[in-house]
C-alpha cells in the first residue's frame, strides 16, 4: 500500500479548556495510550491500515460515539453492553480527560478512545464495521453561515454511511430545532431512513438513554429536546 498524504481538513471547534487537574492530567498519562486505537494516528498509520477491530473487540459488534462530550453516556452504554465494543471519538482533551476518569471508576473495559477528528477515525474503520453509531447534543454552529461546519452535513455523513451496516442505528439527539431541521434532510440522502412513526418516538428518549449534562442544560434553559432514531439502508 502506498503512502497517503493527509489531507487538509479545517477543524471547528475547541481543543482545550480550563486548566486540567492534576488527577485529569495522571489519567491522560497512565491511561488514554493504552485505550487509544493507534492505528488512527497519521504518524503511525499513515497508508491508512483499516483497524483490526477483532483485535481490539475480540469480535464484538462495534459501536461508535461521535463527539462523546464528557463521556457519561458513553460509559452508561458500555457498563450496559458488555458484549460490544464502543469508539468514542473526541477532540476536546478536556472531555477526554472526563472520560477517563469516569472510565476508571465504572472499570469498564470494552472502550477505546480517540482524542481527535472522527474523521480520522472514519478513515481507518473497514467498510460496514459499525452497528451502531450516536452523535449527541453535536455543536449546533447557530449561524446559518456557519452551518457547513455541523457534522449533519456529506463530509462527515458519507464517510460515516460507509463504516455503518445495511441495518445499523443511528441516533440523534440534540435540542435545537434547526439542527433538526437539517438533520432530517440531509442524513436520509445519506443512505438512512428515519424510524419514527409517531410524534413520540422522537419526543420521549430512548430506553437506555442517560441524560448527559448537555441535556441538563437544554432542560433548564427552556429547550426541547428531539430523539431522532434512523436504520442505514
Amino acid at each position: 500500500m502506498t503512502r497517503t498524504e493527509r489531507p487538509h481538513r479545517n477543524f471547528y471547534g475547541r481543543l482545550k479548556g480550563k486548566t486540567l487537574k492534576d488527577s485529569q492530567k495522571r489519567y491522560l498519562g497512565e491511561d488514554l495510550a493504552a485505550l487509544s486505537p493507534g492505528a488512527v494516528d497519521w504518524e503511525t498509520n499513515p497508508d491508512r491500515a483499516p483497524l483490526d477491530l477483532d483485535a481490539l473487540f475480540g469480535g464484538r459488534p462495534v459501536w461508535l460515539e461521535i463527539g462523546f462530550g464528557g463521556g457519561e453516556h458513553l460509559v452508561h452504554q458500555a457498563g450496559r453492553n458488555a458484549d460490544v465494543g464502543i469508539i468514542g471519538a473526541e477532540p476536546y482533551i478536556n472531555g477526554v480527560a472526563m472520560l477517563l476518569g469516569k472510565i476508571r471508576r465504572a472499570g469498564v473495559n470494552n472502550l477505546r478512545v480517540h482524542p481527535g477528528d472522527a474523521r480520522d477515525l472514519f478513515d481507518v474503520l473497514p467498510d460496514a464495521s459499525v452497528s451502531r453509531a450516536f452523535l449527541l447534543y453535536p455543536d449546533p454552529w447557530p449561524k446559518k453561515r456557519h452551518h457547513r461546519r455541523r457534522f449533519v452535513t456529506p463530509e462527515h455523513l458519507e464517510p460515516l454511511a460507509r463504516v455503518m451496516q445495511s441495518g445499523a442505528i443511528l441516533r440523534v439527539a440534540t435540542d435545537i430545532p434547526d439542527y433538526v431541521r437539517q438533520t432530517l434532510e440531509q442524513v436520509p440522502r445519506a443512505g438512512f431512513e428515519w424510524l419514527a412513526r409517531r410524534p413520540a418516538d422522537w419526543r420521549e428518549p430512548w430506553d437506555d438513554w442517560l441524560s448527559t449534562r448537555y441535556e441538563q442544560k437544554a432542560l433548564r434553559e427552556g429547550r426541547v429536546p428531539h430523539y431522532l432514531t434512523f436504520r442505514r439502508c
